[in-house]
């Protein structure tokens, strides 16, 4: 980089501090990292940026450049060289070392973990009646899944043993790439490219998977819908899902649950309504009804003058809330009927009636008609 401008690389004024050099420099190599930046210039721009910290990043380097041009000091010898060298810089506190740290925390520390891999997930729908959902209900399910083949145990290779050990990984799966950059040797892991990540190589395929390690089956499997579940939730079941090629665990299966209507009963969350249409002579004189509930028939006392529109709360005849022993209640809201037509006969005793009972407001009106 002779006779380029260090400052005008880090986009620094000559007069920058030692911290404001520092965080422009981790600004930019964190920008054009190559493993960050996959542009074509990106690699070019980087060593310039590396070269032009190494020296305005060491007090001795950057005295030297702003004095004579070149860290390196007086080109005719008076100085000698002013630095310790590359293993001087990175052995100083705060330097290279650090942000080297830094920028490569952005991307894991040049360290990996061996990946678990995952097969897929299977969505079904499944029906269930108001009172199963309510109560809780096992089912015995078929599915398509994605199992290991049982010709070749999961390994894509004939019999099972028609494979090699790759020679890239060594059998392990991994493989490390060392890079020397300027900030020393780097060395990072990855999956190996070569089988991906299986550390064998077929030879021969099995005729049964064709070498894919999976095949396709029916599988029936025991499914316990827990009481209370309720229309549009979704059960999981972890690990019923697709076998992955390979190695690793099995997707999970994922049902969602939908809930035929109850006839008469609503639910909503764990409460159950009713709308209890009654004689208007039951709300007046009271008596006793019989609902239905989820155990079956219950026996509700109506009290006399029970005004239409009154909610009834029964305690505990609700639905069980999930994972709990607690239960909802059952809300009952009576509506009184009336006759469709009346009679001159009923019509006379209803209005003695409303006489009796000082309701003459029947009578107001119908007077009230006549003297139009």
């Amino acid at each position: 980089m002779a006779n380029k401008d260090y400052y005008s690389v880090l986009g620094v004024d000559k007069g920058a501090s030692d911290d404001e050099i520092k965080s422009a420099y981790r600004r930019l190599a964190k920008k054009y990292h190559p493993d960050l930046n996959k542009t074509p210039e990106a690699a070019e721009k980087f060593k310039d940026i590396n070269e032009a910290y190494e020296v305005l990043g060491d007090p001795k380097k950057r005295a030297n450049y702003d004095q004579f041009g070149s860290a390196d000091g007086n080109p005719f010898g008076a100085g000698g060289n002013a630095g310790g060298g590359f293993s001087e810089f990175f052995g100083g506190g705060g330097g290279f070392s650090d942000i080297f740290s830094d920028i490569f925390s952005a991307f894991g520390g040049g360290r990996s973990e061996k990946a678990r891999v995952k097969g897929q997930d299977i969505n079904i729908a499944v029906n269930l009646t108001f009172t199963e959902a309510c109560f809780g209900v096992t089912k015995n399910i078929t599915i398509g899944r994605l199992e290991k083949c049982s010709a070749c145990k999961g390994s894509g290779a004939k019999d099972g043993k028609e494979f090699s050990v790759c020679p890239e990984c060594n059998g392990s799966g991994r493989v490390r790439y060392q890079q020397n950059t300027l900030f020393g040797t780097t060395i990072r892991e990855a999956g190996c490219p070569k089988c991906n990540g299986s550390g064998k190589i077929i030879k021969e395929k099995c005729s049964v998977c064709n070498g894919k390690g999976v095949q396709k089956v029916n599988k029936t499997i025991q499914v316990k819908f827990p009481a209370g579940i309720d229309n549009g939730q979704t059960l999981k079941m972890r690990g019923e899902g697709n076998s992955p090629a390979g190695n690793g665990v099995n997707g999970d299966l994922n049902i969602k649950i939908t809930v035929s209507p109850h006839k008469i009963l609503v639910r909503k969350g764990n409460d159950l309504y009713l709308d209890l249409y009654l004689p208007f002579t039951t709300t007046l004189l009271g008596g006793k009804v019989e609902i239905p509930t989820l155990e079956g028939s219950y026996t509700l006392t109506i009290p006399e003058l029970t005004a239409s529109g009154t909610v009834m709360r029964l305690k505990n005849k609700g639905v069980k809330e999930l994972n709990r022993e607690s239960r909802g209640d059952l809300l009952v809201t009576i509506k009184a009927e009336t006759p469709k037509s009346l009679d001159k006969q009923t019509k006379a005793k209803l209005s003695e009636l409303a006489e009796m009972i000082g309701d003459n407001s029947y009578i107001k009106y119908n007077n009230f008609l006549k003297n139009k």
